[in-house]
């Protein structure tokens, strides 16, 4: 049986296909990042299908667990928390594990919601071509991560959380141009949407004003100024 690379909504529920809902019916097991957020949406949908956990610190002995199911011809979902699975999340590595285990197996992609497509597509900015980054290093490679970002010719985006926000947009005043165009993408398809559009010092300070703006997750695209 092939592994199903299922997208979910990143945020509201309405946005998952009529395909992946069928493909997470069928399957004998879901592979969830955090099974408690899965369970939300399996709700929703009356869908009862056994979850599994699988994210950043699963070993493995849970990698060969699941190689093994496959080998089982178990059917097999794949959902990260939110948005297409292998996408900044784990999922990418179990697929990589997969393959060099088992290199005739079917993968297949049950495409859907992205953060990325949602933020690019309200944008405003040339999409045609983009860097995408993914989210900054914590500590060490911070300072290449943002080199990378001046020295982009396009549009560059970025995740980022509530918790480091304020901390990424200080450290763009300090490395892109100050005339750099950018979009600030907070909590896309759910009710507190929110595009903050401009340059980053003006999008700094309006998010620094309502501390309810420091809330939930963010997608970042940066159009520098050379």
């Amino acid at each position: 049986m092939p592994l199903y690379i299922v997208a979910t909504p990143i945020g509201n529920l309405e946005d998952i296909t009529w395909r992946a809902l069928r493909i997470l019916k069928e399957a004998d097991l879901i592979l969830s990042e955090d099974t408690r957020v899965t369970q939300k949406i399996l709700q929703h949908y009356e869908i009862k299908v056994p979850l599994l956990s699988y994210h950043h610190h699963s070993g493995i002995t849970k990698v060969n667990h699941i190689i093994e199911l496959l080998k089982e011809a178990k059917k097999i979902a794949l959902v990260s928390d939110a948005g297409t699975p292998g996408i900044s999340d784990p999922g990418g590595e179990l697929v990589h594990q997969v393959l060099a285990a088992i290199p005739d197996i079917q993968i297949e992609a049950i495409p859907g919601p992205s953060a990325v497509a949602a933020a690019l597509s309200i944008s405003g900015m040339p999409t045609d071509k983009f860097l995408f980054l993914g989210f900054p290093p914590h500590k060490k490679g911070r300072q290449t991560f943002l080199a990378k970002i001046k020295a982009s010719e396009y549009p560059v985006v970025v995740y980022e959380s509530k918790h480091r926000i304020i901390k990424f947009l200080e450290e763009l005043t300090t490395v892109i141009n100050p005339e750099a165009e950018l979009m600030v993408g907070r909590e896309l398809t759910k009710m507190h949407e929110t595009a903050y559009r401009g340059s980053v010092q003006k999008i700094l300070a309006e998010i620094k004003a309502d501390t309810n703006a420091q809330r939930g997750e963010f997608v970042v695209i940066i159009k520098n100024k050379k």
